[in-house]
């Protein structure tokens, strides 16, 4: 791709984000989220092949749908109240509509279909833009209106899409599907607590965002698409590779690893909102993604492939980690810590 087309589509990312998540007014954040969407078709299709183009068009098709949603529910809520505002959403209506085209917006289970297709046809750069900063305006209007939602609907969509991205991701080889599934899992976890604490919901996505982030640029950096080539990843960058292991187990919640700290904050306020079943149901549901994680840290770092005798191994480079790589990959292993002082911001 053309180096100044792709600055634009980026400079337009950032453009649309920023407008979303600084209006007030429902127009002006309807109109990011659409400059959103058409910068990031480009760099969805940009490699030609088929799969990339059906990518681009489901994409498409599922985010103008969710648009019109979203516009036909402010719309609703103005004609009944007068109000253009976001923080303003009263009418019980409008709050369902827009819960429904939100969940379209992040892929929230029954919303989810299109998730794991749309990045298995993107390149793992982009696919790291579709998991973290496009999902970042349609969260932050969630949090605005995070007063006025349906509890009830969305801690049934919470659980929901947490039992299907673990259990969906179990038989997966590819691994951008598997994240796919990780992030529709992630999602339940910051649905079930918009309602009673949003700032907890804003924090766990700064740390999704982070472990994911160390997670696709590490795949970028030793090229693997799939469990069988990154199986013989090992032998180019083993330092990596052990790092990423550290990085799976935190995207699953270990202790003591960064991925605990949003989860163990989002089980406490859940139980003291006197919801111990919900706590205990999504926390249950959280080991079937454990079990997928699982199987990516050893195949990316405990078995050898089969057939050794016959199989190419890939050269060992001595080439340094990235730096950025390497930052993120401490923050995604070391922050739990500090978790008294993000605990105290949050």
């Amino acid at each position: 791709m053309n180096p100044q087309a792709k600055l634009i589509f980026i400079t337009s990312l950032l453009l649309g984000t920023t407008i979303t998540i600084s209006s007030n007014h429902w127009i002006m954040a309807w109109v990011g989220l659409e400059i959103n969407t058409l910068a990031i078709l480009p760099l969805i299709s940009k490699s030609h092949h088929p799969r990339a183009i059906e990518a681009a068009t489901k994409y498409f098709l599922v985010q103008a749908t969710a648009s019109t949603l979203l516009l036909f529910s402010s719309m609703v809520n103005a004609w009944s109240t007068g109000q253009w505002d976001i923080t303003q959403l009263t009418n019980p209506a409008s709050c369902a509509i827009l819960t429904a085209a939100i969940a379209m917006k992040l892929g929230l289970v029954p919303f989810h279909f299109w998730f794991p297709e749309v990045l298995q046809g993107s390149p793992l750069t982009t696919g790291l833009l579709l998991s973290t900063a496009l999902k970042f305006p349609p969260i932050t209007l969630l949090y605005m209106t995070s007063h006025s939602l349906n509890t009830t609907l969305l801690t049934t969509m919470a659980i929901l899409s947490a039992a299907m991205g673990g259990w969906m991701g179990l038989n997966q080889t590819q691994i951008r599907k598997i994240l796919a599934f990780s992030s529709i899992s992630h999602l339940g976890w910051m649905a079930i607590i918009i309602a009673y604490n949003p700032k907890l919901t804003l924090l766990n996505f700064y740390l999704y965002s982070l472990m994911t982030a160390a997670a696709f640029l590490t795949f970028h950096s030793t090229k693997s698409l799939k469990l069988s080539t990154l199986m013989t990843s090992w032998t180019k960058t083993p330092t990596l590779n052990a790092a990423l292991l550290l990085a799976l187990l935190s995207l699953a919640g270990l202790p003591p690893l960064t991925g605990f700290l949003p989860k163990w904050l989002i089980i406490q306020e859940l139980t003291k909102q006197s919801m111990a079943p919900a706590a205990a149901m999504i926390s249950m549901l959280s080991l079937l993604s454990l079990f997928f994680y699982l199987r990516l840290a050893y195949c990316a770092t405990i078995t050898l492939p089969p057939h050794t005798t016959n199989h190419m191994k890939q050269w060992h480079t001595n080439k340094a980690i990235p730096s950025l790589i390497a930052a993120l990959m401490t923050t995604s292993i070391m922050l739990l810590p500090i978790s008294p002082v993000m605990s105290t911001i949050a």
